[in-house]
């Protein structure tokens, strides 16, 4: 059975500009059909990492390939393939959004249907108009549109949300489902994590040039080391109840406000907390539980010593 290429593999990258390390020892391969989010905090890497799957620039060492071609020799067959959005471009104000599309489509050598692309991304009925015109979240969705040109395998998008109202980011999730459900690839690199745990199955972290982190969203988030946080109603004077979490190893702190309580504790404890709530003599009204996120998880990679060999 002939086992499919990595859609992006990263094989032992180091790159430096004079004395600053800008990504160090990078080895991280991406499966074709996943949604893979790249995180890390400024300066950790993460737009030199993504100029050298580009084949913007060379590795000082080691080799970055998509699906299978080493970017830095083939060049023309990895463009053909792969569809950018990236950061900070804004357009040129004097094209209109239409004419974008056709110069994405003219640059890649292929066809490409505007209107449908531009309906994709919600601009269909500002095709016509000057750039110059278009909002920081139009001119981001036409970005997505030309990222999308020439179906694309691999999508590597740079901070996609910048700009964009709940409508766009929920139409942004909703192209980015689209196309994976075609068979692309997304690379996903951002700072805003809710993005990233709601469209991404694997994240990577780098810190300091370094990969510290390369693990599904779930494992990452329940591997945080935050303490959960259960929030009670009560029915009557919660002091019994109060009385009864305070002396339960594992509760870390007891918050009272009127009938309100809060318990802070280690998350192996939630299911004791919830049990010892149950035996209580005092009547409840509600439960809420909330344990750890990926922001906790993040700052745990992002400010420890952990590395992924």
């Amino acid at each position: 059975m002939t086992v499919a290429e990595p859609a992006l593999a990263f094989r032992g990258v180091d790159k430096r500009y004079g004395e600053t390390v800008a990504v160090e020892e990078l080895s991280l391969v991406v499966d074709p059909g996943e949604t893979f989010g790249f995180l890390g905090p400024n300066g950790a890497g993460k737009t030199t990492a993504i100029h050298l799957a580009l084949g913007f620039v060379r590795p000082d060492r080691g080799r970055v390939e998509v699906f299978g071609h080493d970017v830095m020799a083939t060049p023309r067959q990895v463009r053909r393939r792969v569809g950018v959005l990236p950061e900070g471009f804004d357009g040129y104000d004097r094209l209109t959004g239409r004419e974008h599309v056709e110069f994405a489509a003219a640059s890649k050598g292929v066809e490409a249907e505007s209107s449908t692309l531009l309906d994709r991304v919600g601009l269909r009925g500002d095709a016509d108009r000057r750039v110059a015109s278009y909002s920081k979240g139009m001119r981001q969705r036409l970005l997505l549109a030309m990222a999308l040109v020439g179906e694309p395998e691999l999508l590597v998008l740079d901070e996609p949300a910048t700009g964009l109202d709940p409508a766009g980011t929920a139409r942004l999730r909703e192209v980015i489902g689209a196309a994976v459900e075609d068979g692309a690839t997304v690379f996903f690199s951002s700072h805003d994590l809710t993005q990233v745990e709601a469209v991404c199955d694997r994240v990577g972290i780098l810190r300091d040039g370094r990969l510290v982190a390369d693990e599904t969203v779930e494992t990452l988030r329940d591997s945080a080391s935050a303490r959960a946080v259960v929030d009670i109603r009560t029915g009557d004077a919660p002091t019994p109840l109060v009385d009864r979490l305070c002396r339960l190893d594992g509760v870390e702190t007891v918050d009272v406000d009127g009938r309100s309580v809060s318990v802070s504790c280690s998350r192996d404890r939630i299911s004791t907390v919830i049990d010892a709530i149950g035996e209580s003599p005092v009547p409840i009204e509600g439960i809420t539980t909330e344990t750890s996120s990926l922001e906790e998880a993040f700052l745990d990679r992002t400010t420890g010593t952990e590395v992924v060999e």
